[in-house]
């Protein structure tokens, strides 16, 4: 799939050395960042799913602890 992004010129620059260093094309690299973003959000999701069930089911140990 195509997309095409505005990317500001400082940010454009950094990508472009980024890409450089790594040996990497801009497109390679810009893929690579946005799949480490998904997932860093996709793991956020679980864990405060996580913690919503712990809240949830030892509701009451957690009152009696923070008396």
């Amino acid at each position: 799939m195509i997309t095409s992004v505005n990317l500001p010129d400082g940010l454009h620059e950094r990508l472009k050395r980024l890409a450089e260093q790594e040996h990497r094309s801009m497109n390679a690299t810009i893929v690579v960042a946005l799949e480490e973003y998904v997932s860093a959000h996709g793991r956020r999701d679980r864990v405060r799913d996580l913690a919503r069930d712990v809240a949830t089911r030892d509701a009451e140990l957690l009152r009696r602890l923070a008396e």
